[in-house]
C-alpha cells in the first residue's frame, strides 16, 4: 500500500474527530459504570451485585429488541440520503414510531416474566428500575447523528448525562437495599441524553407523525440487522439470564464481575468500529478498491490490538480482579481468563462482519451466522451452567465466538470477499 493512500486512510480528519467523539460515548457506556464497580462490589456484596446484574441482563435484551437493529441498519439509511431533509424526517419519524410500538411490547412481556420469573417477583423494584434503563437506552438516537459522522455534540451530551448518573451512584447508593438505584441512576442519565439530542434532531429535520406503513416499512429496513442483534443478545445478555436460573445470586455476581471487564477491554476498539461503520457503507458503494484496503488495514490493526489485550487480560487477571472487584471476588478469576480470548475473537469478527460484510449488503448471511451462534452458546450454556456455574457460561459464550469466526471466515472466501485475498496492486 503506498505510503499516500495510507494517510489518506488514517488521517482523515472527519473519521479522527468521529473515533474521538464516540470514544467519549464509549468511556460515558462502559469505563464511567467501570469507575463504580469497585465501590459497588465492596457496597452491594456479591448476591446483590448479582441482583443487579441478572436484572440489567434482562433489560438489555428488552433494550435490544426495542433498538431492533436501528443502530446499524438507520445509520445506514442515514448516511445514504443526507442530502434530502424529506427522506430524513420519514426515516426518523418510521424509526420512533416503530420504536413506541415495540417499547409497549416489550413493557407487555416485562410484566408477564415478572410473574412467572421469582427472582424478579421476589425483587420488582430491581426488575422495574431495569425496564426504565432499558427504555431509555432504547431510544438513543445516535444513529442519526452516526449517519452523519457528525459525533461531538451528541457525544458530549451522552457523556454529560452518565457522568451525572455516576455521581448519583456515589452519593445515594451507600448499602444493599439501594442496588435498584445504580439501574435507575443510569437510567435517569441516558434519558436525559435522549430527550436533548432529540429535540435538536426536530431542529434540523420535519416533525413527521409516523404512519402505519412508514413504520411498517422502518421495521421491514431493520429486521436483518434486529436478527443479528437479538441474536447477539442471545450470548451476551443471556448469558447472563441463563445463569441466573440455574445458579444463585451470588455466582451470577461472580460472573457478572468478569464479564464487565471483558467487555470493557472489547469496548475499546467500538468507538473505531462505529466510525468505521458508514464510511465502509458508503466506500462500498463509491470506492470499492478503497473500501478493501481500508478494511485490510483495520482487520490487521483490530485483530494485532485484541491479540494483545487477549494474553495481558488472561495473564493479569487476579491482579485486575482484586482491584475492580476486591478480594471477596476470587471466583471471578477463572471467569475472566476464560473469557479474556472474547477481545481477539470479537474484533476479528466484528471487523469481517458488521463493518465488511453488512455494507455489502450480505446482511442476511451474516444475521443467520449470529443466529446460530446464539443458538449454540444457549445450547452449551444450558449444558453447562448448571455443572460449572460461572465458568462453564464463559465457556460456552467463547466456543460459540469462535464458531462464529470460523464462519464469517468461511463465507466471506467462498463469496470471493476476504479483505486480506485482495489483490496487491489495486
Amino acid at each position: 500500500m503506498k505510503l499516500k493512500n495510507l494517510r489518506e486512510l488514517t488521517l482523515d480528519r472527519g473519521l479522527a474527530h468521529n473515533v474521538v467523539a464516540l470514544y467519549g460515548v464509549q468511556f460515558a457506556g462502559y469505563l464511567l459504570p467501570l469507575v463504580t464497580i469497585p465501590y459497588l462490589t465492596r457496597v452491594l456484596g456479591a448476591a446483590t451485585w448479582g441482583l443487579v446484574a441478572f436484572s440489567q441482563a434482562f433489560g438489555a435484551y428488552a433494550s435490544l429488541v426495542i433498538e431492533f437493529g436501528f443502530g446499524y441498519s438507520a445509520t445506514r439509511e442515514v448516511a445514504k440520503c443526507r442530502g434530502s431533509r424529506d427522506a430524513l424526517s420519514g426515516l426518523v419519524a418510521g424509526v420512533l414510531g416503530a420504536k413506541v410500538l415495540l417499547a409497549a411490547g416489550a413493557v407487555a412481556l416485562a410484566v408477564a416474566a415478572e410473574q412467572w420469573i421469582p427472582l424478579f417477583h421476589r425483587h420488582a423494584v430491581f426488575f422495574w428500575a431495569a425496564m426504565f434503563w432499558a427504555l431509555a437506552q432504547a431510544f438513543s438516537i445516535l444513529w442519526y447523528y452516526q449517519g452523519f459522522e457528525r459525533m461531538r455534540l451528541v457525544a458530549v451530551l451522552d457523556v454529560s448525562g452518565r457522568a451525572l448518573a455516576t455521581a448519583g451512584i456515589f452519593i445515594l447508593v451507600r448499602n444493599p437495599s439501594d442496588g435498584w438505584k445504580v439501574l435507575a441512576l443510569q437510567g435517569a442519565g441516558a434519558l436525559v441524553s435522549v430527550i436533548v439530542s432529540t429535540v435538536l434532531v426536530f431542529r434540523e429535520v420535519p416533525l413527521r407523525l409516523p404512519s402505519a406503513s412508514l413504520v411498517w416499512k422502518t421495521l421491514r429496513m431493520g429486521w436483518s440487522m434486529f436478527v443479528f442483534r437479538s441474536s447477539l443478545g442471545l450470548y451476551s445478555a443471556g448469558s447472563t439470564i441463563i445463569l441466573g436460573l440455574f445458579a444463585p445470586a451470588e455466582a451470577v455476581g461472580f460472573y457478572a464481575g468478569a464479564e464487565k471487564i471483558a467487555r470493557a477491554f472489547m469496548g475499546l476498539l467500538a468507538p473505531v468500529q462505529q466510525s468505521l461503520f458508514p464510511r465502509f457503507s458508503h466506500l462500498v458503494h463509491h470506492d470499492p478498491p478503497t473500501a478493501r484496503r481500508l478494511a485490510r488495514l483495520s482487520l490487521l490493526v483490530m485483530s494485532a490490538f485484541g491479540a494483545l489485550s487477549s494474553l495481558g487480560v488472561f495473564l493479569a487477571a487476579p491482579w485486575i480482579v482484586r482491584i475492580i472487584l476486591g478480594k471477596g471476588f476470587t471466583a471471578s478469576v477463572p471467569v475472566l481468563r476464560i473469557m479474556a480470548a472474547l477481545i481477539f475473537l470479537d474484533a476479528v469478527s466484528t471487523m469481517l462482519g458488521m463493518l465488511w460484510m453488512v455494507p455489502l449488503g450480505l446482511d442476511r448471511a451474516f444475521s443467520r451466522i449470529v443466529l446460530a451462534i446464539g443458538v449454540l452458546n444457549v445450547a452449551l450454556a444450558l449444558i453447562l451452567a448448571p455443572r460449572f456455574a460461572g465458568a462453564g457460561v464463559a465457556a460456552a459464550v467463547v466456543a460459540a465466538e469462535v464458531f462464529g469466526a470460523c464462519l464469517i471466515s468461511i463465507t466471506l472466501h467462498r463469496r470471493g470477499l476476504n479483505p486480506l485475498a485482495a489483490p496487491a496492486r489495486e
